[in-house]
């Protein structure tokens, strides 16, 4: 009898185990938040007619001692698998997430190619359309009519990994979410001592960014730009000019530079009115931590460094020999 019982149980449990619908194909999204227990997942799977029985869920887990490794994210299923398939899954962390990697010092503009390119959104008007909805972020600096782009700057360069059915603006928050997360950790404090609100040093990053091809520079650079601007010198960075004609080149004309722009830093004093580019770490901190120099002018030497000047006049021999 007892023998009987038991093998009744087993075959009653295997069937639990079993596929809810062998046939159905449909694809149901889950989202298995971080630390869920096996408990919680299985009330999750149970809700969504995935699994037959929570309780045979349990006891496959402790039967396999699965319990401890599922993970979390976001994950497609059918009713068509079964309880092993779909733990297997959850253990592997084969979510339905796609992921993507911004490089730092891609405009808001290249980010949205990107994502079109990737097929992470059907086109680039959702991608507009996203930009002008309003965030709220006390980090976001207030609209300025003078800038060019709607957030750029604050789009953290990072790779990230987002839902199949994740829209444009749920991209933009995340991405906005953690430019938020990493300027509190690593640089509200130090902005803070050096009396750097957080849009001045984002615009000074953005140009380090796009100037800078060489790590080492980008606190040499940072200083030029501080130099200058303390002195109330044009900081005639090519890179802004580049920004507000929309190019891609490395060597801009005469007509380039009487582009009638307050992104001009070669007609217009100061700061453009907004971030050039989306920098990352290495280069927010070069913003924060110029390096104390006299230098005050640049040229490109064609092996992606710069030659670093004090005079005009040396600058000009400079620009002579490399260009």
């Amino acid at each position: 009898m007892l023998l009987f019982i038991l093998v009744s149980g087993l075959l009653v449990l295997q069937q639990q185990y079993k596929p809810v619908t062998a046939a159905e194909q449909e694809h149901i999204l889950i989202n298995i938040p971080a630390q869920s227990s096996a408990s919680e997942i299985g009330k999750l799977l149970k809700k969504e007619n995935l699994i037959r029985s929570e309780l045979a869920f349990k006891i496959y887990l402790r039967q396999t001692s699965q319990a401890e490794k599922l993970l979390s994210g976001h994950y497609e299923f059918t009713r068509s698998q079964s309880i092993p398939e779909i733990v297997q899954q959850i253990t592997q962390g084969q979510t339905s997430n796609q992921s993507f990697t911004i490089p730092e010092g891609f405009t808001i503009e290249k980010i949205g190619r990107l994502l079109v390119d990737k097929g992470i959104i059907s086109s680039y008007s959702l991608w507009e359309q996203a930009l002008h909805e309003k965030y709220d972020y006390s980090f976001l600096p207030a609209p300025d009519p003078e800038q060019l782009t709607p957030l750029e700057g604050y789009l953290f360069p990072d790779t990230y990994s987002v839902p199949k059915d994740s829209s444009a603006g749920d991209i933009i928050n995340m991405m906005l979410a953690n430019f938020g997360r990493k300027w509190t950790a690593l640089f509200a404090d130090e902005a803070l001592s050096k009396d750097m609100s957080i849009e001045k040093t984002i615009i000074i990053a953005s140009m380090i960014e796009r100037e800078a091809q060489k790590a080492e520079e980008r606190r040499l650079i940072s200083g030029v730009i501080k130099n200058r601007l303390d002195d109330n010198m044009l900081l005639q960075i090519c890179a802004t000019v580049l920004y507000c004609t929309n190019q891609e080149k490395t060597v801009l004309t005469y007509q380039d530079l009487e582009t009638d722009s307050p992104y001009n830093t070669y007609k217009y004093s100061g700061l453009p009115p907004g971030p050039i580019s989306c920098p990352g770490s290495a280069s927010i901190k070069a913003a924060l931590e110029p390096s104390p120099h006299d230098y005050y002018f640049y040229v490109a030497k064609g092996d992606g460094s710069h030659y670093f000047s004090k005079t005009y006049q040396e600058h000009l021999e400079a620009t002579d020999l490399y260009q």
